[in-house]
């Protein structure tokens, strides 16, 4: 009994540590800055929207590089409105998508697959008719390049169908009248987070990073400070 108790306290003892070593590097990792480039043509509008525990980048639905309701359809929606300026993209773990509305309905069984590499992941689009700017809503402007690799990151972080359009996952309601969930790749896990995806994204165009984040406040100290 004595060696089960023993054996039972350095295993907590270990889990404590792997925690404040993770939440150590993420602090760390996230307050280091991957500078942005030199940009002096400022084109096309983009936006970091975050809350405490998840980040969108929102982009304009036309220009003249793309057009996003050709493959992210309005048809998918709830409304199937079209009057819209803006579409927010978010990456993310696809059983806390689809099954967790608010924290209070977060399972244990969903926290852990996410947590370890073990579920399927999902893009969650949103029609917007208009940005407002603001402590949580940081307004960037990029170059025709730079957007043209953005646009190459989140079309790669699409699963498509042999016609080459993302696949819509229609077996769930949304969460409001204007969005839309869509098969991903990748996989979610502690040092991959929908936060570390927009943050990879943001790298992709030469924005403003962190060296690594796995959550939204980190992205957060980088515009704000």
């Amino acid at each position: 009994m004595r060696k089960l108790f023993k054996y039972t306290g350095y295993t907590f003892l270990t889990l404590i540590l792997l925690l404040l070593l993770y939440l150590g590097s993420a602090w760390t990792l996230s307050h280091l800055t991957v500078k942005a480039e030199a940009n002096t043509a400022h084109q096309i509008p983009v936006y970091i929207k975050t809350n405490p525990v998840h980040t969108d980048l929102i982009l304009p639905v036309k220009t003249e590089l793309i057009d996003w309701s050709k493959s992210i359809l309005y048809t998918n929606t709830r409304t199937r409105d079209t009057a819209f300026n803006y579409i927010a993209f978010g990456w993310g773990d696809k059983g806390f998508y689809l099954e967790t509305r608010t924290m209070a309905q977060l399972k244990a069984s969903v926290a852990l697959k996410a947590a370890f590499w073990l579920s399927s992941t999902a893009v969650h689009t949103n029609y917007l008719n208009k940005v407002k700017e603001g402590k949580t809503c940081v307004k960037l402007e990029l170059s025709n390049e730079q957007y043209k690799r953005l646009i190459i990151f989140i079309e790669n972080s699409l699963q498509t169908n042999s016609s080459g359009k993302p696949i819509a996952i229609t077996a769930v309601e949304p969460y409001g009248d204007h969005d839309a969930f869509y098969e991903a790749k990748g996989k979610y896990s502690l040092f991959h987070t929908c936060n570390t995806w927009a943050n990879n994204a943001l790298k992709s165009c030469g924005q403003k990073a962190c060296w690594w984040t796995p959550f939204a406040n980190g992205i957060e100290y980088q515009y704000q400070k």
